[in-house]
């Protein structure tokens, strides 16, 4: 639809922006009226149940470039995901900088601790590359933040056909709503402690270690 395009597209501008510069994007995106976006502010009253997503990249996030048939980061997808996702829950969107999580050093999540201690919402979805997502699990989880954090991914970029990035979204969106305070990650249909799971490479799936 034209008004979701142009919504979709004055956010991207601005993450291409933050994410160019190393910084941080926060927008508010009211999902019970998708024509607009908003700036980050007390817009929803905080009394009411929110969700609060971080996106940090990884391939849910990569483009496929077709001149040289590599994968990369421009804009990320999080505003066009969530335009479509007919989510009727209050959704504060921060977008950070979008790296390959191997690429991820101690920095990096640092910043994405530092998002989560900050976050006034109480449940958190992280948006992250999945092969080193549970060392991201592991610092937040030693932190005990007293909020639950649900970490997801992609095998497949949302931008490709048959890709599971809207699908594992969702899955974890409703995981941060219902799990108690903890630190978890939610994959292949299925949700995992940050201490007990491990990506299996051969299959391609998460398991419990």
């Amino acid at each position: 639809m034209r008004w979701q395009k142009k919504a979709v597209s004055r956010l991207q501008a601005k993450d291409s922006s933050a994410a160019a510069n190393g910084g941080a994007h926060h927008a508010h995106f009211d999902s019970a009226d998708a024509t607009r976006y908003h700036e980050a502010s007390s817009y929803c009253p905080l009394t009411l149940m929110s969700l609060r997503i971080l996106a940090t990249g990884g391939t849910f996030d990569k483009h496929y470039n077709e001149l040289n048939g590599t994968l990369g980061f421009a804009h990320s997808h999080l505003p066009e995901v969530l335009a479509r996702s007919r989510m009727t829950i209050p959704v504060q969107l921060e977008i950070l900088p979008l790296l390959d999580s191997l690429d991820m050093q101690d920095v990096d999540r640092e910043r994405v601790l530092t998002s989560c201690v900050a976050a006034a919402e109480s449940a958190i979805v992280i948006v992250h590359g999945t092969d080193t997502m549970k060392e991201t699990a592991a610092v937040l989880g030693a932190a005990a933040l007293g909020k639950t954090v649900v970490l997801t991914g992609a095998m497949i970029p949302y931008a490709i056909a048959n890709s599971d990035a809207m699908f594992n979204l969702g899955f974890a969106s409703a995981a941060a709503q219902t799990l108690p305070a903890g630190v978890y990650v939610a994959m292949n249909g299925q949700v995992f402690a940050w201490d007990n799971v491990t990506k299996n490479r051969s299959a391609g799936v998460f398991q419990p270690l």
